[in-house]
């Protein structure tokens, strides 16, 4: 019995360093980038040593794995579902958009550190590759009720998919521009992208 109760103090313990491990990771991840955090930076953060990261996580992927899981269950993306229920195609648009400009505003300078480095570094997409289809689903219902023909719907997408873009909406607010007037712009884009031009 009393061997039955150390062990399980003893994964007690080991899951909580394993918790500060990956709390230090997620915290430089946001500071300085995934790439310009080093174990020891992460050993010395969590309170552990060198070797003590390493049991716990033997591969940086493994590491970026758990660190993902952490940032986006602390940070989770708009729910795009919820939009659904506004009917007018530009009412949703910029009510989606109000909504996924005050996430990236929360969230940067994180973000920006974070997303720079998985732009530049392939081993990184899978901070972000388990969020692939909720990206893709918020373009999709932001577009549905869009009614335009074949041909400029392929432009309507394309804008969408800008509007929705952290880098594009980073750019507009490096220049000074307020994420209401970021909105204008990018509704005032995706409507042009409904105009059919004449031949």
């Amino acid at each position: 019995m009393a061997r039955k109760y150390e062990l399980k103090r003893r994964a007690v313990r080991q899951d909580a360093t394993r918790q500060r491990i990956i709390a230090a990771a997620v915290d430089l991840h946001c500071s300085v980038g995934p790439t310009r955090t080093s174990i020891l930076a992460i050993a010395e953060r969590a309170g552990v040593e060198r070797p003590t990261v390493y049991r716990h996580f033997p591969t940086l992927n493994a590491l970026y794995l758990a660190c993902a899981d952490r940032f986006w269950t602390d940070n989770p993306l708009p729910d795009a579902e919820a939009w659904t229920g506004i009917t007018d195609p530009e009412a949703r648009l910029r009510h989606g958009l109000d909504e996924l400009y005050a996430f990236f505003e929360r969230l940067s300078p994180a973000l920006w550190n974070i997303l720079r480095d998985v732009e530049d570094t392939p081993d990184l997409k899978q901070f972000c590759a388990g969020h692939a289809d909720s990206w893709t689903r918020m373009r999709e219902v932001l577009a549905e009720p869009f009614a335009v023909p074949p041909e400029p719907r392929d432009k309507v997408d394309v804008a969408i998919a800008h509007a929705v873009d952290y880098f594009a909406w980073r750019a507009s607010r490096r220049n000074g521009v307020p994420n209401a007037a970021i909105v204008d712009l990018m509704a005032g884009m995706v409507r042009g992208g409904c105009l059919v031009r004449g031949g």
